[in-house]
């Protein structure tokens, strides 16, 4: 994908902890800016309180995440985390991300690293896998601009 594909960024720069002996980022720092990238994302889009006024029924679990390194990310670089929910399963939710840096302008491809982060919902802590609730659906939808929720299957 480009960096256009994605509605939503975070700019963020390397940190010194963050590199290893090569002066480049640590590969497991990737998934750490993944996350922020997570947080940030629901922030944007108006699930950024743990408190839920209406009994929060957000509860995500990880299941998934998968990185592909491009290109190394160097000490005190600038760089952008693009998130976006791809799809919204019966209980899992997709999210595709890519890291891009400036070294060809701000809005040029510059891609460093891309992923995918699979959530399941589970309603409240420690309970199975359930539906994600409608409201947080449409929440994303109307986020993204598109249908999200993959076609259920008749029984």
């Amino acid at each position: 994908m480009a960096r256009s594909d994605f509605r939503f960024r975070h700019r963020m720069r390397v940190r010194y902890a963050e590199i290893d002996a090569q002066r480049i980022v640590f590969n497991t720092r990737y998934l750490e800016y993944m996350d922020v990238g997570v947080t940030e994302y629901f922030r944007a889009v108006g699930l950024h309180d743990l408190d839920q006024p209406d009994g929060g029924d957000a509860e995500f679990h990880v299941a998934r995440n998968s990185v592909d390194y491009k290109k190394p990310l160097a000490w005190d670089e600038e760089f952008e985390v693009c998130m976006r929910c791809a799809r919204i399963g019966t209980s899992s939710m997709q999210y595709l991300w890519e890291i891009h840096g400036f070294a060809n302008g701000a809005e040029a491809d510059d891609l460093r690293a891309l992923g995918e982060s699979i959530s399941v919902h589970v309603g409240e802590l420690g309970s199975p896998p359930s539906p994600v609730p409608d409201r947080i659906v449409q929440i994303f939808e109307d986020y993204e601009g598109r249908q999200l929720r993959a076609e259920r299957k008749a029984a």
